[in-house]
């Protein structure tokens, strides 16, 4: 019998089986090479039908892959299945450390690497952005290694599963360090937009959160990357003119408890703790949820975020919040930061799908003008199909695609819905 597996809030079951948990590289090539059709799932922090197989679901959450740090090439080397949040401890254990974190530290390595999923920062590209090597296993069972001078690899991290199945991610590294994190509140639109720029570069990572209503943006979260020799906690200085320190910690959901969440009030601590919106031994976010997301480039921030408050009306009574962050840009095939810097655009919904689903048009029709590209691995709608317009290396995408596996064994609804496969 082939077991149900969801994505982490209950919001697709996945189609496929049988489903498989191979424990080591050689049985996931064992299941490759049996298989006609084969999807990897990790920890299935996804919304929709991406990892969806016409036959084998591979999870990867028993791989057993030992994590190697490489200090004279300044990477890591760790299984495909593991958490971020797991291997941020072992990093930080050993004195090392990523540029940045998700918000959510429970999401695996090669899924996340594999959507373009992203921390927040003006200097801080996305995930995907760090990674210098890949294993993967290919369409007849074969292990390939892609180092960082590969011409292949710009188009196989942000692959969507399209590739193969990946067992091993090799990540650039840095010493590590302390952030320390301070929440403000109701910081009014008119300042957070005439000094966008300056907001957004004002800490290392900064979020504003709002429900795209009323006259203030919610809360502003800066994290701090602290200097070890001198550091004092910032004022609001002309960027949070208007707003007032959050007196207590706070959850960017209104409601929930939020001893969710990582540490506030200025405290400074390590960068794992810190980085992340939430623990890891805590459900992240809001639990069940549905999320959107579209990314669009830093000169086009301003007008989009207008173009979104114009129908906040509409969105905000299915939300739960939404985010704005912004991500520097890479030059990764299918990442939604290729090409420039990015603004995110990030839309948590209340679990009311067919009320969302019917929203997310709308809200693509606002963000046309801007270029906006939607997040992989969350909610979005392309009815008009114009996801090949915006990367200017689709069509190399789509040619890797089909050499590498001439026969669609990783293919699947979602790969072919986009024109990604044929």
């Amino acid at each position: 019998m082939t077991d149900a597996l969801t994505t982490w809030a209950g919001s697709h079951t996945f189609r496929g089986g049988p489903v498989v948990r191979p424990t080591t590289v050689d049985e996931v090539a064992q299941v490759v090479a049996g298989a006609r059709h084969v999807r990897a799932l990790g920890s299935r922090h996804s919304f929709h039908d991406l990892a969806d197989s016409p036959g084998t679901l591979v999870v990867l959450d028993r791989l057993e892959v030992p994590t190697v740090v490489d200090p004279d090439a300044g990477t890591v080397t760790v299984g495909a299945g593991v958490r971020y949040g797991e291997l941020a401890d072992d990093l930080h254990a050993a004195g090392w450390a990523l540029h940045t974190m998700a918000s959510l530290p429970h999401i695996a390595v090669a899924g996340t690497v594999a959507t373009a999923t992203h921390g927040s920062g003006v200097t801080a590209p996305n995930l995907s952005a760090a990674v210098r090597g890949l294993e993967i296993v290919g369409a007849g069972g074969e292990v390939r290694t892609l180092g960082p001078d590969d011409p292949e690899l710009a188009g196989s991290v942000v692959a969507l599963g399209g590739l193969g199945v990946v067992t091993r991610v090799t990540l650039a590294v840095q010493p590590t360090y302390d952030v320390a994190q301070e929440v403000w509140l109701d910081l009014p639109w008119r300042t957070a937009l005439e000094r966008f720029d300056d907001l957004m570069a004002s800490a290392y990572s900064v979020s504003l959160f709002t429900d795209w209503t009323g006259d203030d943006v919610a809360q502003v979260w800066r994290k701090h990357r602290v200097d070890a020799d001198a550091w004092t906690l910032p004022g609001p200085g002309d960027v949070l003119a208007g707003a007032r320190p959050a007196p207590g910690p706070v959850h960017p959901v209104p409601g929930p408890d939020p001893v969710a969440c990582t540490q506030q009030g200025g405290v400074p601590g390590p960068w794992h703790e810190r980085l992340p919106h939430f623990r890891l031994d805590f459900t992240p976010s809001a639990g069940a949820e549905l999320q959107s997301e579209w990314l669009v480039p830093r000169e086009h921030a301003v007008a989009a975020i207008e173009a979104l408050r114009g129908i906040g009306h509409l969105t905000s009574p299915l939300l739960l919040i939404s985010e704005i962050r912004t991500i520097a840009g890479d030059d990764l095939w299918l990442s939604t930061a290729h090409g420039g810097d990015r603004v995110a655009l990030h839309f948590t919904w209340q679990p009311r799908r067919a009320e969302v689903e019917a929203v997310l048009p709308v809200i693509e029709e606002a963000l046309a003008p801007f270029g906006a590209r939607p997040h992989w691995g969350k909610l979005f709608a392309d009815r008009d199909h114009t996801l090949r317009e915006l990367y200017p290396r689709w069509d190399d995408q789509v040619a890797l695609l089909a050499r590498r596996d001439t026969e669609g064994v990783f293919a699947n609804d979602f790969l072919t819905r986009y024109g990604l496969r044929g």
